[in-house]
C-alpha cells in the first residue's frame, strides 16, 4: 500500500473520530488538520472537553497513526505534514499562537517566521479558508461564535483583527457582558478562558474615532477588568476621558511605508499582556527604509490589466464631479517612482480605482494579484486564490506582513526572557 493510501486511510478514520470534537459551523477536516498538525509540532490537541481531555485523545489520535504506519517519531512525523509545505512553523517552535479572524493568514506569517507556531486558526469566509488551507497546510475552524472556548489548545499568544462594532450604550458596569452580540465578545471570551501572557489586536484605524471612542474605551475596559495591560495606563481607561485614551491610542498606530512597503496604509495594533508580565510594550521604530512602487511591480504585467477608455474617462468624470462636491475621493493614480500607494482595500477588485499604475502612451493599469500580495508583504512563495475577485478581496482585507513581523519580533523578545 502506498503511503498517500495508508494516508487516506488513516484521515478517513481520523473524521469519524472528530465529528463528536467538532463545533457547529466548521468542518471535521479543520479538527483533524490541527490534530495532524498538533502532534507534528508537539502542541495541544482541538478537545470537546466534555467528551475527552486532550492528552487522552492525543493517545487516540496517535494510535490510528501508528496503527497505520504513519508515525514512527515527531521528527519524521513533522517531515510528512509539513514537508511539501514552503511556508511552514519550525520543528521547534519557540512559542505557540491562535490565527482569529484569520483571512488568508498574513499575521500567521508574521508570528511564524518569528519562531512562533498556530496551534488554532478560525475564519468564517469559504474562499478565504481554501487560500489558507493552500498555504498553511489546514483549513481553518468556522464560526468564532459556536466554538467552545474551553475547547481551543492552550496558546502562549492571542492574534486577532476583528470586525469594528458599536457597543450598546446602556453597559460599562458588567464588564465582559457589556460587549454581548458582538465578535468582539468572542475573542474577550477566549483570553479570559485560557489566559494566554499575550494579544495582538488589529484593526482599522478609524476604530479610534468609532462612536466618538466609547467603542475604543469599552474594548480597553473589557480586558483590562479581566486581567490584562496595555500601553495606556489602567487608570485612564477607568477614569479618563475618551479624548485622552483616543490621544494614547494614536501611538498605537503602524504605518506599512515605515516598514519597508510602498503602501500608505494605517492600523492600530493593540498589544496586551497578562497584568505582571511586563511595565510597558515597546513598539518597533520605522525601518528608515527608502521604498517606491516601482519595487513591488511585476516586470512583465498583464496587458489584460490596462484599464479601457470607458473606465478610464469615467474615473476622472468622477474625481472632477467629487472635487466639485468638496469629497476628496477619486482614483489614486502613482508611477513606478512613487514612494507609495493608497491603501488596497477589499473592493479593489471592482475598478480598481484606489490604485493606478501610469504607463506611457495607454491607459493606466491595474495592479496584478501578485502585485497586491507584494504590496502587501507577502512573500511571493504565497499561492493566491485561483479567482482573481477573491485573490484581491482577500489581500485587501489582509494585514501588512512586515508590520506583523516586527511586533512580533518585539513580543517574541519578551516571551524569550519570560521563559
Amino acid at each position: 500500500m502506498s503511503h498517500s493510501e495508508k494516508f487516506d486511510n488513516a484521515r478517513a478514520e481520523l473524521l469519524a473520530l472528530a465529528s463528536n470534537h467538532t463545533p457547529e459551523g466548521s468542518l471535521d477536516d479543520a479538527t483533524v488538520d490541527q490534530w495532524l498538525h498538533a502532534i507534528a509540532t508537539k502542541s495541544q490537541l482541538f478537545c470537546n472537553v466534555a467528551v475527552a481531555n486532550p492528552a487522552e485523545l492525543k493517545q487516540s489520535v496517535l494510535k490510528v497513526l501508528k496503527r497505520h504506519k504513519l508515525y514512527r517519531n515527531r521528527a519524521d512525523f513533522y517531515g510528512q505534514i509539513f514537508g511539501d509545505l514552503t511556508l511552514k512553523p519550525e520543528r521547534e517552535p519557540s512559542f505557540r499562537f491562535i490565527d482569529l479572524f484569520a483571512g488568508i493568514g498574513g499575521v500567521r506569517l508574521g508570528f511564524q517566521q518569528n519562531g512562533g507556531v498556530c496551534v488554532f486558526s478560525s475564519e468564517f469566509d469559504k474562499h478565504a479558508q481554501q487560500t489558507y488551507k493552500n498555504n498553511h497546510g489546514e483549513v481553518p475552524f468556522g464560526d468564532i461564535t459556536k466554538i467552545p472556548a474551553n475547547d481551543i489548545p492552550d496558546h502562549d499568544v492571542l492574534l486577532a483583527g476583528f470586525p469594528c462594532q458599536p457597543f450598546s450604550h446602556a453597559g460599562l458596569k458588567l464588564g465582559i457582558e457589556d460587549t454581548r452580540g458582538t465578535l468582539f465578545h468572542d475573542i474577550a471570551n477566549i483570553l479570559e478562558t485560557k489566559k494566554p501572557k499575550f494579544a495582538l489586536l488589529e484593526n482599522v484605524k478609524g476604530l479610534i474615532s468609532h462612536d466618538k471612542g466609547y467603542t475604543l474605551k469599552v474594548i480597553l475596559k473589557t480586558l483590562t477588568k479581566m486581567g490584562y495591560s496595555c500601553n495606556i495606563p489602567k487608570t485612564v481607561i477607568e477614569h479618563g476621558s475618551t479624548k485622552q485614551i483616543q490621544t494614547l491610542a494614536k501611538e498605537m498606530v503602524l504605518k506599512s511605508v515605515d516598514f519597508g512597503i510602498p503602501q500608505n496604509r494605517q492600523r492600530i495594533y493593540i498589544v496586551l499582556w497578562r497584568d505582571g508580565e511586563v511595565e510597558n510594550f515597546e513598539y518597533p521604530k520605522p525601518l528608515g527604509i527608502e521604498v517606491k512602487v516601482g519595487d513591488k511591480l511585476e516586470e512583465n504585467p498583464d496587458p489584460k490589466l490596462t484599464i479601457s477608455d470607458r473606465l478610464w474617462e469615467g474615473h476622472q468624470r468622477r474625481k472632477i464631479e467629487n472635487k466639485k462636491n468638496g469629497k476628496g475621493f477619486g482614483f489614486g493614480l502613482v508611477t513606478e517612482e512613487s514612494p507609495y500607494t493608497n491603501t488596497i482595500s477589499a473592493r479593489y477588485y471592482k475598478d480598481g480605482s484606489e490604485v493606478l499604475i501610469e504607463q506611457v502612451g495607454k491607459n493606466p493599469r491595474k495592479i496584478s494579484p501578485r502585485e497586491a500580495a507584494r504590496l502587501q508583504g507577502f512573500p511571493d512563495e504565497f499561492e493566491p486564490s485561483a479567482s482573481k475577485v477573491q485573490a484581491y478581496k482577500q489581500f485587501g482585507n489582509s494585514v501588512t506582513v512586515n508590520v506583523i513581523d516586527g511586533l512580533a519580533k518585539k513580543i517574541r523578545n519578551i516571551i524569550d526572557g519570560i521563559n
